[in-house]
């Protein structure tokens, strides 16, 4: 069968960027879950879960070989069938002897494939769409790749504590629950093998020299920008409380009241984190984006560190009182995470304005392998730092670190025209 090369944008777009969220929120989200529910420490699920982040951190590093080798459309397709295969190897090999090192094995083969994934789609992307289109579409791709926030944090998440309480056997929930995610992504990959168009303009670099060599430039002129330590310490320490917190509060929420928990079903986990929680998130961001194109970056900057800040206090309530209202439970984390959304725009749009020049694209990778770096080394930690201190004295810590969020914030300064960022 014949692929059209003028397939319309809508047959592909919102299933391209669905598909690139769902493997992303599985790995980050629903494997801590999983490992929670079959027994493993806060410890050992947070580190295990956290070095996954690591593609998405090194990324920048093998872009150029999309370029170089095949076509973007012919790495979208193949990374989508490799995840899904990851996926069957996860609801395959959880029921072996060995399965939680298997499956972490499969996890790290989803990760990487992932992160290559959203390399050649947004490469993809740019290449299909003309300007106008682009602009367009760009709502569109980030809706559709929230539904997969909430398709796999929220939806697969409570299938599987549906599972869980029908087989009363966590391993075959969690197996039966990967087998259906892999059966739908392979539904995708076939999708996406038959409806992606084909650009003339998609073709391979040609030169194993230039593009490589092409990567030293703008890693040099990235580390050379004026007050690059400044730019640095904002990226990786502006999100530095609330990664500590996002790695925790699932686990907080599934644990045991004798352990400080709120010992939520697996089901209500993903009603209130994955549906409430994303919606809020999802909010946020969106009241973010509107907050800035009115009022601008530097007026919006300070409520926007309060609101990734503060309503983090919201964690030490619940630690504290340990209620056993789920409209509580559901209020609180909508209020933590709208937050949380709403001042993540200061951090998205600082990033923009970093990487502002001639190489503003390779620019924009670095930081966004920062942003990943940002997530990555505290969630490493957090598990461990819980165990040792108790979730209300963590959230409390979380709360204590928040003046980092404060100190970096001051160090940057953006011009009125919402355009252009300069470091003092």
């Amino acid at each position: 069968m014949e692929v059209k090369k003028n397939t319309a944008p809508y047959w592909w777009v919102p299933s391209l960027y669905f598909a690139e969220g769902i493997p992303y929120v599985i790995v980050m989200t629903v494997a801590l879950v999983m490992y929670k529910r079959l027994g493993l420490s806060n410890t050992e699920v947070t580190l295990y879960t956290s070095w996954l982040y690591l593609p998405w951190v090194i990324k920048p590093l093998w872009s150029p070989v999309v370029d170089l080798f095949r076509t973007k459309r012919w790495w979208i397709i193949v990374m989508q069938l490799v995840i899904g295969a990851s996926l069957a190897g996860v609801a395959f090999t959880l029921r072996m002897p060995s399965g939680i090192q298997w499956s972490l094995a499969f996890f790290w083969l989803m990760a990487f494939s992932s992160a290559t994934h959203d390399i050649a789609a947004d490469g993809f992307y740019m290449l299909e769409l003309n300007e106008h289109d682009q602009s367009f579409y760009v709502g569109i791709r980030s809706t559709f790749y929230r539904f997969a926030t909430i398709a796999g944090q929220g939806l697969l998440i409570m299938f599987a504590g549906v599972l869980e309480v029908y087989l009363k056997n966590p391993v075959r929930a969690w197996s039966f629950t990967f087998w259906v995610a892999a059966a739908v992504f392979l539904g995708l990959y076939l999708y996406h093998r038959f409806m992606l168009p084909r650009p003339e303009s998609d073709g391979r670099a040609g030169s194993l020299e230039v593009p490589f060599r092409s990567l030293g430039d703008p890693f040099r002129s990235f580390f050379s920008k004026p007050q690059i330590g400044v730019a640095l310490a904002f990226m990786l320490l502006y999100r530095f409380p609330e990664a500590l917190l996002t790695k925790v509060s699932p686990l907080f929420l599934l644990d045991r009241t004798s352990a400080g928990g709120l010992a939520l079903s697996t089901n209500e986990l993903g009603w209130v984190q994955g549906t409430v929680g994303v919606f809020g998130l999802l909010l946020g961001g969106v009241s973010g984006g509107i907050a800035v194109s009115s009022g601008g970056f530097r007026k919006w900057l300070w409520p926007m560190v309060m609101s990734i800040s503060l309503p983090n206090a919201v964690y030490i309530v619940l630690a504290y009182f340990q209620p056993d209202s789920l409209l509580l439970v559901n209020l609180c984390v909508f209020i933590e995470q709208f937050g949380y959304g709403f001042g993540f725009t200061a951090y998205m749009l600082f990033l923009i304005y970093f990487s502002q020049g001639p190489t503003k694209t390779a620019h924009y990778a670095f930081c966004t392998g920062f942003m990943a770096l940002s997530m990555m080394l505290p969630g490493m930690v957090a598990g461990w730092l819980q165990e040792h201190i108790g979730y209300l004295n963590f959230f409390i810590l979380v709360m204590a670190l928040c003046p980092l969020t404060f100190v970096v914030a001051a160090m940057i300064k953006v011009d009125e025209q919402f355009g252009k960022e300069r470091v003092s």
